[in-house]
């Protein structure tokens, strides 16, 4: 089942199962949890591309005192979402300070599953497949 969600520009499509949006980013400046490797990419982004806006806006309005307290928010951001990333493949959230250990997170899969960090987030948010989406067809649909 597809469903379709709108947003300003463009309209994304979702497999049922496969991704549930609303549960990304719902908790961003907590060192709890885990999240998908698709979070923590988008994470990444955000820390390389907020600098380059907030250091444009400081050299507009030569603020760079101003700029630089929001960069705090921005650092805690990234550690927190690397932490709950560490958790994910089942290691404490130190594990992010070694060099290129973040690369390796965001491509190393998730432990499938509860680990001791929590749920598996894949599975929250996703329905539970019924007895009917078990069911097999062949494929001329009898």
């Amino acid at each position: 089942m597809k469903k379709t969600l709108p947003l300003s520009i463009f309209t994304i499509q979702i497999q049922s199962g496969v991704t549930n949006l609303s549960i990304m980013f719902k908790s961003p400046f907590s060192f709890e949890g885990r999240i998908r490797r698709l979070e923590y990419g988008i994470s990444l982004i955000i820390q390389f591309v907020a600098p380059i806006i907030l250091n444009e806006i400081a050299q507009i309005s030569e603020g760079a005192v101003i700029v630089l307290f929001i960069h705090i928010p921005l650092l805690l951001f990234i550690f927190a979402q690397g932490a709950k990333r560490c958790h994910d493949i089942g290691y404490n959230g130190w594990w992010q300070i070694v060099p290129l250990f973040g690369l390796w997170m965001l491509f190393e899969g998730g432990h499938i599953g509860t680990n001791k960090y929590g749920p598996d987030p894949k599975s929250i948010g996703n329905p539970k497949p019924t007895t009917e989406d078990k069911k097999t067809t062949t494929p001329n649909g009898k």
